[in-house]
């Protein structure tokens, strides 16, 4: 029989038993959230590869550009026929990584280059023409006369909380926001911009983008961080667990 002062010494597992519980179904979903990430994760890679991988259709003309979703559009491989606009450029300032072992890239800190261009039927898009290390920025112009720019369009960059306030007197930003570079370019503003595709060696600024480096960057860390949150499920089970094991051996060997 067990006496007064005995089951005073017995833990209380009622309350660490809810805990456990709810601290499980926590971490629990959270892990499942992350596969459930994972998978819109690549099922988004896979719709940006095909895009990206198609021939280049021509950019959807002006009119239409309204009614358009930015989102759905975002690396769709087009071509556009045109002329750039005389006038200023603007800079957005990045930090590009060195590439892969044998990769031929610019890297390091320095600009990403922005310019009207007037399509055939009257439109205007911002071209985003390629990076520019810092060290070489004052070499580059803008552009002029008619082209052909083949590239990808691209929905807006978000801001966050850490980015720094845009300098548009003096055409410099941290996001690509079309509608803000347009604005201080002093440009009709398009919901989306065209980034160049890369041509020639990618060591001359600037230097448009690789689609398939741009895709590569694109983080899909959800399954480390699924079984980040299955891993902490058990370990806080296998913490129960010993803590009831203790208290069984506490009150047995009293």
């Amino acid at each position: 029989m067990t006496t007064r002062s005995e089951a005073d010494r017995k833990p209380g597992l009622l309350l660490p038993t809810l805990l456990t519980v709810v601290g499980t179904l926590v971490l629990g979903t959270l892990g499942i959230w992350q596969l459930e990430r994972m998978s819109e994760k690549h099922a988004y890679i896979g719709r940006l590869q095909a895009q990206a991988a198609g021939e280049p259709a021509p950019i959807p003309p002006s009119a239409d550009w309204a009614k358009l979703d930015p989102a759905t559009l975002d690396l769709t491989h087009v071509v556009a026929k045109g002329s750039f606009v005389d006038g200023p450029i603007a800079g957005v300032r990045t930090t590009i990584a060195s590439g892969q072992p044998g990769s031929r890239q610019l890297s390091g800190f320095g600009r990403w280059v922005f310019q009207g261009f007037r399509l055939e039927d009257g439109g205007v898009i911002l071209v985003n023409r390629g990076f520019v290390p810092e060290s070489r920025i004052g070499q580059i112009g803008p552009a002029s006369g008619p082209d052909t720019v083949r590239g990808f369009l691209r929905a807006p960059e978000s801001r966050n909380s850490f980015t720094p306030q845009d300098l548009p007197e003096i055409h410099e930003f941290y996001t690509r926001d079309p509608a803000a570079i347009a604005a201080s370019l002093r440009l009709p503003p398009a919901p989306f911009y065209l980034e160049a595709e890369r041509e020639g060696d990618g060591l001359t600024p600037p230097a448009g983008v690789d689609v398939r480096e741009l895709i590569g960057r694109i983080p899909d860390n959800h399954l480390q961080y699924a079984l980040t949150w299955f891993g902490l499920a058990l370990t806080l089970i296998g913490v129960f667990a010993a803590y009831v094991w203790q208290a069984r051996k506490g009150v047995s060997s009293a």
